[in-house]
């Protein structure tokens, strides 16, 4: 949807098409968030009712067809351009992952959020804006998404209403692979940068692979292999979750033992106590 936006606004420049797309995901990811939050429907339905509207609404804006983005401007500078022989959308991942780290780690609201992964309700039992925080969350969410519309749209010189289809999965494969448990509660911005890399050199080694005749195999299989490796993941996270929680039981020391009940004498519960 933001690739479409940002196409359509492209003959303004870059700044006009960069507000379009703020103002866009921030619109949806405060659906999202105050759907999820205030309306207490799951994240899982609200998220996949706004992906199906907002494709429809991509479908809507670019009249079924794909649309080319203006390039006699600086719009296409933000992913073309370079400033010390440093691509900008480096810069712009830099600055993303700063900035979440700053958040996350280095902030009140930061620690609310991880509270509320860890356990929702004593986080709303201790008092703390949860319904808030979750809002804030899903707006800085819709955010990034709206800049990463804009990105692609750059790249591509075009706005296209069915491309990304399916990378909502690269991106839960590249934050599991990076350690956020599934449960929530734990997780760093760092990890989840490292799986995103990963996860982007593995399936570029297959494409380099692929090209020059190394293996055979075609594009769909990527998609396989992308759904393997989310489940082989998984698989290992619950393991080790699992045997985390067994190790914590067993060294959990066991409640001290009233004295009636060790000086209790025999069958006939009398205690030996004066």
């Amino acid at each position: 949807m933001c690739a479409v936006v940002a196409t359509r606004v492209s003959g303004a420049g870059l700044f006009p098409a960069l507000g379009a797309v703020i103002v866009v995901g921030a619109l949806v990811g405060l659906i999202n968030g105050w759907a999820v939050s205030y309306l207490r429907i799951p994240p899982f339905i609200v998220t996949l009712a706004t992906q199906l509207g907002v494709r429809g609404l991509a479908l809507i804006v670019s009249g079924g067809s794909t649309l080319s983005a203006a390039s006699n401007n600086d719009f296409p500078t933000i992913f073309s351009g370079s400033f010390l022989g440093i691509p900008i959308p480096i810069y712009i991942m830099v600055v993303a992952f700063l900035l979440a780290s700053l958040l996350l780690n280095y902030t009140r609201f930061g620690r609310h959020v991880l509270a509320i992964g860890g356990n929702e309700e004593a986080t709303r039992l201790l008092g703390l804006p949860v319904e808030r925080t979750k809002l804030l969350v899903y707006v800085f969410n819709g955010v990034l998404a709206g800049v990463a519309g804009l990105l692609l749209a750059a790249q591509t010189f075009s706005g296209n209403p069915n491309e990304a289809v399916g990378w909502e999965l690269n991106a839960i494969a590249a934050v599991i692979v990076g350690g956020t448990l599934l449960t929530g509660g734990k997780g760093t911005v760092f990890g989840s940068l490292v799986g995103a890399l990963l996860l982007g050199l593995i399936l570029n080694a297959l494409n380099f692979e692929n090209g020059y005749g190394l293996i055979n195999l075609s594009s769909y299989w990527e998609t396989v292999i992308r759904g393997v490796f989310l489940l082989i993941v998984v698989l290992l996270q619950v393991r080790l979750s699992n045997e985390k929680k067994a190790q914590q039981a067993t060294q959990r020391p066991m409640p001290p033992v009233p004295a009636e009940v060790i000086l209790q004498d025999g069958p006939t519960g009398q205690s030996r106590m004066p």
